[in-house]
């Protein structure tokens, strides 16, 4: 199992993540800080993520492609058009299996990051309103009702334990199903 994450992941994608957290690239505009994450993802889908998954491995990545469609579409105002060219290239055909979205609100979100980051200031993104945050929110969740055969909704407002035997609940069947079928690929060709 590979755990990894976004932006960042692979040290193309750190560098990216470096220029995008600090906001040195706000003022090139929202489509150039889109066609970053971009240029981040795709470092990270070919040189950590799509080896893994040739390899047989579960790769569990904290954000991914619908992170895009927020950030960069809904509270960047950029063109869903835009957004699905950009992806297209950048993940070059590796789509997640699930997608777990946690859930709560966003001001109880921005006090677990800044309590997590104590030691460090917030990025520009926990910088942001908490209108921002509560758009980003709405938007997660009009995903997963979208897309609810790929989308997961878990309440994050519970504790921990809570929280983790629901993400094992949905989690577990799905690599099961997974293992049996690379197995039974495997077999087939061999």
């Amino acid at each position: 199992m590979l755990m990894t994450r976004e932006p960042g992941g692979s040290p193309g994608a750190e560098a990216v993540r470096h220029v995008l957290l600090s906001g040195a690239a706000e003022e090139f505009g929202v489509r150039m800080e889109a066609i970053l994450f971009a240029a981040a993802r795709n470092d990270h889908v070919e040189e950590v993520i799509r080896p893994a998954l040739e390899s047989g491995a579960v790769v569990l990545c904290d954000r991914f492609i619908d992170s895009s469609r927020v950030y960069q579409g809904v509270t960047g105002n950029l063109e869903p058009d835009y957004i699905e060219a950009l992806q297209r290239v950048a993940i070059n055909g590796v789509v997640p299996d699930c997608t777990l979205i946690l859930d709560l609100p966003a001001e109880v979100g921005l006090k677990r990051a800044r309590k997590r980051g104590a030691d460090s200031a917030p990025d520009r993104f926990e910088r942001e309103e908490i209108e921002t945050h509560e758009k980003r929110r709405e938007a997660y969740l009009e995903i997963a009702e979208s897309e609810p055969e790929r989308c997961y909704v878990v309440d994050a407002e519970r504790s921990e334990d809570e929280i983790a035997d629901e993400i094992f609940a949905i989690v577990e069947p799905l690599v099961r199903e997974l293992s049996f079928t690379q197995k039974s690929s495997a077999e087939s060709v061999g």
